[in-house]
């Protein structure tokens, strides 16, 4: 069965930090690159970054450069976003996908996990 699931989110103080974790079952991760998205209430879905399949390349959403990172352990099949500095401006449900193309278009992903909500409040 192929699943890719997020875990690692919850709720956070502003200023606070999170890691989410993206796992692979059932397929090589390290043939896909993979990007991590978010999407908040009443608002599109937007991409956060974005990491190669060698983790050689990364790229950032502007709003969040400079607080979180990507990184991927392909031996472990799995992904990972530090968030530091939350804001509550990052709270919404975070996914991460799959795709052959590192440009992470919608219509070239290959998986997609489920979700995982984070929610930065004091």
């Amino acid at each position: 069965q192929l699943q890719f699931v997020e875990s690692g989110g919850g709720l956070v103080q502003p200023g606070g930090s999170l890691r989410l974790s993206c796992a692979a079952s059932g397929f090589t991760l390290d043939y896909y690159n993979v990007g991590w998205f978010r999407q908040a209430p009443g608002k599109e879905r937007e991409g956060v970054s974005r990491i190669s399949r060698s983790g050689g390349s990364t790229n950032y959403a502007d709003s969040v450069k400079g607080r979180f990172t990507i990184s991927r352990d392909n031996a472990k099949n799995t992904v990972y976003l530090q968030m530091n500095s939350l804001k509550p401006e990052d709270t919404g449900v975070y996914f991460c996908a799959a795709s052959t193309w590192y440009s992470m278009e919608s219509q070239y992903i290959n998986y997609w996990g489920q979700g995982t909500q984070v929610t930065v409040s004091s």
